[in-house]
């Protein structure tokens, strides 16, 4: 228990609870999870969590992972990956480097796979997004 409490101080998270409305251009760093009701544009290099039961309308999301729970309307672009989960909804064109669709979800748009032959700087990534960058390098 107690490393689990560790591992949860390392990591900043936000969360916008089932009650939360929010209308504009949201940035952040880290990990941002929504539960409520959102409109209009997300840019990060963080990961987002669209929950179970939050509704999300936007011109685009640009992060560098994205994992969708809920229902979105308007285009997602991952640096890294886009899971839409199971009973999840969505409506607009993806774009990631990975890509996992579950069984039972609605999607409708086009899928655009990206590559990247970038090299690594281990000085300037997160180390979040390193390591998993370096996981996938392994043919994972």
């Amino acid at each position: 228990m107690a490393r689990f409490l560790e591992k949860d101080k390392e990591r900043n998270v936000t969360v916008f609870g089932k009650n939360t409305t929010f209308r504009g251009v949201l940035k952040f760093a880290e990990e941002l999870q929504i539960a409520g009701t959102f409109e209009g544009s997300i840019e990060s290099g963080g990961t987002l969590v669209i929950r179970k039961g939050s509704a999300c309308t936007v011109d685009h999301i640009h992060a560098g992972s994205i994992t969708v729970e809920g229902a979105v309307t308007g285009d997602l672009a991952a640096a890294d990956r886009i899971e839409m989960k199971t009973g999840s909804t969505v409506k607009g064109n993806v774009s990631a480097l990975r890509l996992r669709i579950a069984d039972g979800v609605s999607f409708e748009g086009s899928v655009e796979m990206v590559t990247t032959d970038d090299p690594v700087d281990i000085f300037t990534m997160r180390t979040d997004l390193l390591k998993t960058r370096l996981q996938n390098s392994d043919g994972e």
